[in-house]
C-alpha cells in the first residue's frame, strides 16, 4: 500500500525530529525499562534494568547522573519490566516496580513490589510489598504498569502482536502471603505496548515502539502521539505537561514529549469507570482511532527492536 508507506514514512520523520533532555551515564544501566518521576525530590527520575538477579531502583539527577539506589531486599526477580510511581500505605511517595514480564506466557501469576521512597538519596536497602497477580484468561506478557494517582489503583497493560488487553486489579489488594489477586480485564490496547503512565486528570498514556495513546478512559481513545525514535523505546513517564520516554541501551538516551494542548489544561479528576458505549471492553474505539501508519510502524518497529531474552526465573524473596 504506497499511501501506508508514505504515511508511516512522515511518522518516522516527525519522531526523529525531537532532541534529547538527558543522557543515563551509568554503563550499569544498560537496559532501561521503566521510568517514573520522583514523588519526593524534584526533578528526579527512577528507572531499573530488564532483569538481573537483584531488584535495583536507579536514581537519576537532571544530568543524567545516578545519585541514588534502592535495592530490594532478598528479591530475586523474573523479569522486571515497568515502574511507576504512587503512594504507600501511609500516603508516602512509592515506587511500585512491575515483575510482568513473560515472553514465553508460562507465568501462572505475576508480581508487583511497592517500596517506599528514601528520604535522602544514596544507596539503600529496602523491605517491598509484594503483590502477586493473576490473569482471568491465562498468562500474558506485559510491559506496562501504571498506578491510578486518584485512588492508587495498579492497572496492566499487555504486550502482544494483536490485541493487547488492558487489565485493573482489586481496590485493595492482599500481599503474597495472603493469596493471588485476580484482575479483570476491561478493555482493548493497540498492539506492542511497552509502558504506560497515569495523568492527574485520570488520562492515561500508553506506549508502542513508535507512537504513544493519550486515553479519556479505558476504552475511550482521544488521540495518537508521535514519539520519538528510540533504540528499543520502552518506557514512559509523566512530568508536569510533557511526557518522558527512554530506551534501553548504555547510555540510552531520555526524550521529554509536549502532552496535547487539551490534555495539558485538565483539573484532576476523580477516579470513574470504563468508557460506557464502547462495547463491554472498550475495543471498537481505538480501533476506529489507530490509524494504518500507526499500526505498521508499531508492527515494523517492534520486531526489529525486540531481541529474544533468556529465560527468567520465577521471583523469590519475602513479603516486606
Amino acid at each position: 500500500m504506497p499511501w501506508a508507506s508514505a504515511a508511516l514514512l512522515s511518522v518516522l520523520i516527525a519522531g526523529s525530529s525531537a532532541t534529547p533532555l538527558l543522557t543515563l551515564r551509568d554503563a550499569a544501566i544498560d537496559e532501561s525499562s521503566g521510568l517514573a518521576r520522583s514523588g519526593r525530590h524534584a526533578g528526579l527520575l527512577w528507572t531499573h534494568n530488564d532483569g538481573g538477579a537483584v531488584a535495583d531502583i536507579f536514581a537519576i539527577d537532571r544530568r543524567g547522573r545516578t545519585v541514588g539506589r534502592i535495592r530490594l531486599r532478598g528479591i530475586d526477580p523474573y523479569d522486571p519490566e515497568a515502574l511507576a510511581p504512587g503512594r504507600d500505605e501511609r500516603g508516602r511517595p512509592a515506587l511500585f516496580l512491575g515483575d510482568i514480564g513473560d515472553n514465553r506466557e508460562r507465568r501462572p501469576d505475576v508480581s508487583v513490589f511497592r517500596v517506599t521512597e528514601a528520604r535522602r538519596l544514596g544507596r539503600h536497602t529496602r523491605e517491598a510489598t509484594w503483590f502477586r497477580f493473576r490473569y482471568p484468561d491465562g498468562p500474558h506478557d506485559a510491559e506496562a504498569l501504571l498506578v491510578d494517582p486518584r485512588d492508587g489503583r495498579i492497572w496492566i497493560a499487555t504486550k502482544s502482536f494483536g490485541v493487547g488487553g488492558l487489565y485493573r486489579a482489586p481496590r485493595r489488594p492482599v500481599v503474597r502471603s495472603r493469596g493471588t489477586n485476580l484482575l479483570t480485564r476491561v478493555a482493548d490496547v493497540p498492539p506492542l505496548v511497552t509502558d504506560g503512565a497515569f495523568l492527574p486528570s485520570g488520562q492515561f498514556v500508553l506506549r508502542t515502539y513508535t507512537s504513544g495513546y493519550l486515553y479519556d478512559a479505558p476504552g475511550r481513545l482521544d488521540q495518537q502521539i508521535v514519539l520519538p525514535i528510540q533504540e528499543q523505546g520502552e518506557s514512559l513517564a509523566v512530568d508536569g505537561n510533557r511526557l518522558l520516554v527512554g530506551s534501553e541501551g548504555v547510555h540510552s538516551e531520555v526524550y521529554a514529549v509536549p502532552l496535547p494542548r487539551a490534555a495539558r489544561s485538565r483539573p484532576a479528576a476523580t477516579a470513574a469507570s470504563p468508557a460506557s458505549g464502547s462495547g463491554p471492553d472498550g475495543r471498537s474505539s481505538w480501533r476506529r482511532a489507530l490509524t494504518w501508519a500507526g499500526a505498521l510502524g508499531v508492527l515494523l518497529l517492534g520486531a526489529a527492536g525486540a531481541a529474544t531474552r533468556r529465560r527468567r526465573r520465577r521471583p523469590r524473596g519475602r513479603d516486606g
